[in-house]
């Protein structure tokens, strides 16, 4: 069949079908576009209303400046906008919204409704889109402003309705969005509403942290550093997460604003890595950080939806944002304390003079040395100091073989009991307990080498192993049920996946708006506190669904999470403990690493000792 390869412009239908393939991804995209449009009309209340996802509709309210008749009916051409004129403008973009498409994408795979009024007119304009065909346009009383309805999204495109995920996964799309926005702005109002819930209200006219407080909890606010540089035109503003506190709601995400809007650069990246201290594993530090320039100085016209943008003085920014963290946390690297030389052995003390031998005994006045030793039962000579003995001591002078007297007999040293390991896939067949470190770490002999264990890594693992595999989890009820409030963000988590939560042995009520009661939590919890794991239950809850199918991530996400808790509650180690934790551990499924991918045992081969030493 011959191929007609005439070029001829294509209708606009389907012009407007390919851009909206560009522009509207999903619900939370047209949340996105409807919120720049408020915005740049200059308004100080924006509500918005999704269903079932933002599928059955998503409705976005605002007090701005509101369109004639005229200027609404023009607002569904392509390629229509009242944010630039000429080419010049382009250059310089002070508005979030800029391209004219937006609206008649939507328009144009969805059911759509326009009513708007601007503060002089009388009456407004009502304008009905049925994918893309005008069907209706009249006056209407309505408030100064412009209300947006667009309900059946993809109604005439099947095909891109069905890759939209499920309504839990859109509606956190859609909160996503509007944290950012409303972040942004902290001195515009906004509203959101979820299946008729209101879970935020959030007033007009307040500073950042009280808007960080409201979005996120006052306690998230303390938890953040205040970062403030400008130079040559640059200035850089907002907070940063301070080194080594615990993680938070906030924690994982870094939230960066160029001239209000929600974007990012390499150069910022490069420059958190740079300026802040190095944390453990991939975590990041939480930030929400705001870069104001010259408009002429920054490109917003690199990505389709401008996600990304590009400097035209990249390192000047790259080296503010550098000094704002720094400012902000200090400077200091996290490190390890260096401990302070001892006044009681002039040998150690800067500048002293070093006495010649022989050594002079230490002076009776001086404080003894506090030890303390964690010995193995029937291996004393294992025994290891947690605080280094300095006491000098003098040798006595060897006897003499014409002396006549006998060299006194060394000690024997004590062999450390092995114990054997019955499981299948043991990483070893038997074990030998050798010490725990100053450190923490367990020391144990294999047939094959030697090994360090992290005891908290252990834990990690042991405890999520039985969690995922066992059939039945045992609950422990509380004398006292406990009331938790949580914020709208984790409850909304809570409430969605309550089933594998109570699987994994909680018993959870609600007891008021974001309010949840415990009465019974799981009895591997021990002593932790059942509102942290249920807040990391929560937060890993959020990010858990893109890496595993169907419904057994689930579990296995709130098992993880309750395995953190568990380890980082653990108790000092004894001898006694860290042996049962080496064979819970030679039973485990995965022994090697735990949940979170991090190493829980380095092992040293015989063969390898040798290689060093030149055996």
């Amino acid at each position: 069949m011959a191929v007609d390869s005439h070029v001829r412009l294509l209708p606009t239908q389907v012009a407007n079908k390919i851009a909206a393939g560009e522009v509207v991804e999903r619900p939370a995209s047209v949340v996105k576009e409807l919120l720049e449009n408020a915005i740049d009309a200059g308004a100080t209340r924006i509500d918005v209303a999704v269903t079932q996802g933002g599928r059955k509709l998503v409705s976005v309210r605002d007090d701005g400046c509101g369109m004639c008749r005229q200027d609404a009916l023009m607002s569904l051409e392509r390629q229509a906008t009242s944010k630039i004129r000429d080419v010049d403008d382009i250059e310089r973009i002070a508005t979030l919204g800029f391209r004219g498409e937006a609206i008649p994408s939507i328009a144009s795979v969805s059911r759509f409704t326009l009513v708007t009024r601007t503060q002089e007119q009388e009456s407004g304009t009502r304008i009905q889109v049925n994918a893309g065909v005008v069907a209706e346009v009249s006056d209407a009383g309505a408030p100064a402003g412009t209300l947006v309805e667009v309900r059946d999204l993809f109604c005439n495109v099947p095909a891109r309705r069905k890759f939209l995920r499920s309504y839990q996964t859109e509606e956190n799309h859609v909160r996503n969005v509007f944290t950012v926005h409303a972040l942004a702005h902290p001195n515009i109002g906004f509203s959101l509403s979820i299946d008729g819930r209101e879970l935020y209200r959030l007033p007009p006219g307040a500073t950042l942290d009280e808007r960080i407080g409201e979005l996120f909890g006052r306690d998230e606010v303390s938890s953040l550093a205040p970062c403030s540089y400008e130079r040559d035109g640059i200035r850089v503003t907002g907070y940063i997460g301070r080194p080594n506190r615990a993680d938070t709601s906030v924690r994982r995400e870094q939230y960066v604003f160029v001239n209000g809007r929600p974007a990012t650069a390499a150069a910022i990246s490069y420059a958190f890595k740079e300026a802040y201290p190095r944390q453990q594993g991939d975590s990041r530090p939480a930030a929400v950080m705001f870069i104001d320039l010259p408009p002429s100085d920054v490109d917003v016209n690199v990505h389709p939806a401008k996600r990304e943008v590009r400097f035209r003085r990249n390192a000047e920014v790259k080296a503010a944002v550098e000094e704002a963290i720094r400012g902000a946390i200090g400077g200091a690297r996290v490190s390890e304390p260096t401990p302070p030389p001892d006044a009681a052995d002039p040998a150690l003390t800067p500048g002293a003079v070093q006495p010649s031998l022989p050594v002079q005994p230490q002076r009776q006045d001086a404080p003894p040395q506090p030890q303390t030793w964690q010995t193995f039962p029937g291996h004393a000579s294992l025994a290891t100091p947690t605080a280094p003995q300095r006491v000098p001591q003098q040798l006595p002078p060897s006897p003499s073989a014409d002396e006549g007297l006998e060299a006194p007999e060394a000690p024997r040293q004590q062999e450390a009991p092995s114990f054997q390991t019955d499981h299948e896939n043991a990483p070893w067949r038997y074990f030998k307990f050798l010490a725990i470190s100053e450190s923490g770490y367990i020391v144990i002999e294999t047939d094959a080498g030697l090994v360090l264990v992290n005891p908290q890594s252990a834990m990690e693992r042991i405890v999520f192993e039985k969690l995922c595999e066992s059939t039945r989890v045992v609950s422990q009820p509380l004398l006292i049920p406990k009331t938790i409030h949580f914020n709208p963000f984790e409850s909304a988590r809570i409430k969605s996946f309550l089933g594998a939560i109570t699987a994994a042995g909680f018993q959870l009520e609600e007891f008021g708006p974001d309010t949840w009661k415990v009465d019974a939590e799981p009895q591997l919890l021990g002593d932790a506190d059942p509102g942290d794991a249920l807040a990391s239950i929560a937060a890993d809850l959020e990010y858990a669904g893109a890496k595993r199918g169907g419904a057994k991530w689930r579990e296995e996400a709130v098992a993880r999470s309750v395995a953190r808790t568990c380890a980082g509650t653990m108790a000092k180690l004894t001898p006694e403990t860290a042996i049962r934790l080496v064979e819970d551990l030679a039973g485990a499924r995965m022994p090697y690493v735990c949940p979170r991918g991090k190493p829980v045992m380095i092992f040293m081969s015989n063969r390898e000792l040798d290689r060093k030493f030149g055996k």
